[in-house]
């Protein structure tokens, strides 16, 4: 089962609605937020996921979404 963590800490970049978005869209995959994952200077400069424990980052919580989609499906 392929897996997404987010930290809340990150939430002011609007990642809370991409966790929503993939909680609604994908099946098979967990999508969890945890209170810190231990990237808190990238956390402090954008959005960010981790998508099977490989650090993904945007510039936007849409960006952020496609490329998490785009790293599942490829």
């Amino acid at each position: 089962m392929k897996e997404i963590k987010f930290c809340e800490n990150n939430f002011g970049y609007e990642t809370e609605n991409v966790v929503n978005k993939l909680k609604e869209t994908l099946q098979n995959t967990k999508v969890e937020v945890s209170p810190c994952l231990g990237h808190c200077g990238e956390c402090a400069e954008g959005p960010f996921a981790l998508v099977d424990d490989e650090f993904i980052s945007a510039d936007t919580a849409e960006t952020l979404y496609n490329k998490i989609i785009n790293h599942l499906t490829s």
